[in-house]
């Protein structure tokens, strides 16, 4: 897969490339196999991860998505307004899909009788147009990207409902920046930088969407400008500028909250070495100090 210069960071002399990857665990075991040294990923997959392969230490050093962008979004026009509406619905998953994972926490916090949703495995690329010919009734998939998806395909706003798990009880924390444990371990000032450049980019971009798109327009012209620049406004709102984010800054997490996220982990998964602590799974030592992360 052909890698595409991103940007070089100041005071470090490093270079730092990016590529696309499917889904949320394909960049954990990426950066797992040192194929990769960096990358960004749920962190739910990545406790579950880490409990299935307690000999790769990896750990999260950065909170990208304080507010995770799992939802299942559906249409009125398909009798989908709630989630106990998806009994008796088809119910599209990509079984790799971060918000797929999430599905058996979602199912107990809401009630729902699982054994009366058909779920059908689809593709990622399928997804949307799946529901929008009405072949599913509702389908799994971050918030911002699955609603601009659909609008963009031409279904009315007002028949799209987006249900975004973190507001029907599944409490957890979101995508987060991942590194793999020997880079961390020799090249520690290079991780420091990368995040402080991070910091700078999300600062960047929460004052001035709109250029931030521009970038990205440059590096990709298959995306169009309004749809992509409504998308970031929504991951903004929704999934980066949290209340949280604008009390204690951009990338940290609050122990306790990441606690609790792990007990409900547990509701749904079995751990096999026991329930880690908090800081089993993230490494706040990389982050920039206090001040510098502080939400504009």
């Amino acid at each position: 897969m052909a890698r595409t210069e991103w940007l070089t960071i100041e005071g470090t002399g490093t270079t730092v490339t990016i590529d696309t990857a499917g889904g949320s665990l394909e960049p954990i075991n990426r950066v797992a196999s040192g194929t990769y040294d960096m990358g960004i990923g749920d962190i739910n997959s990545l406790i579950k991860f880490r409990d299935a392969n307690p000999s790769i230490p990896m750990k999260a050093v950065f909170m990208f998505y304080n507010k995770p962008a799992f939802s299942i979004v559906g249409r009125k026009s398909r009798g989908v307004e709630k989630p106990k509406d998806l009994e008796g619905k088809i119910l599209g998953a990509p079984a790799p899909d971060g918000a797929y994972a999430q599905w058996k926490i979602f199912v107990q916090a809401n009630g729902i009788d699982a054994s009366k949703v058909k779920i059908e495995n689809v593709g990622f690329p399928v997804r949307e147009p799946m529901l929008q010919n009405g072949q599913v009734d509702a389908i799994t998939g971050f918030s911002f990207s699955s609603f601009i998806n659909l609008k963009s395909m031409g279904v009315p706003t007002d028949d799209i409902v987006v249900m975004l798990m973190a507001d029907y009880g599944v409490n957890l924390y979101g995508n987060t920046i991942i590194v793999n444990p020997k880079f961390a371990a020799e090249k520690p000032e290079a991780v420091k930088g990368f995040l402080r450049a991070l910091v700078k980019g999300l600062k960047d971009t929460a004052k001035d969407p709109a250029t931030a798109v521009d970038s990205v327009i440059k590096r990709n012209d298959v995306a169009k400008k309004p749809i992509e620049l409504e998308r970031l406004r929504m991951a903004l709102k929704d999934n980066i500028l949290t209340d949280e984010v604008k009390a204690n800054g951009y990338g940290a997490v609050v122990e306790e909250r990441l606690a609790k996220s792990i007990d409900q982990i547990a509701l749904t998964y079995e751990f096999k070495n026991g329930k880690p602590k908090a800081a089993d799974a993230f490494d706040a030592s990389f982050l920039p100090p206090a001040a510098e992360r502080k939400a504009n």
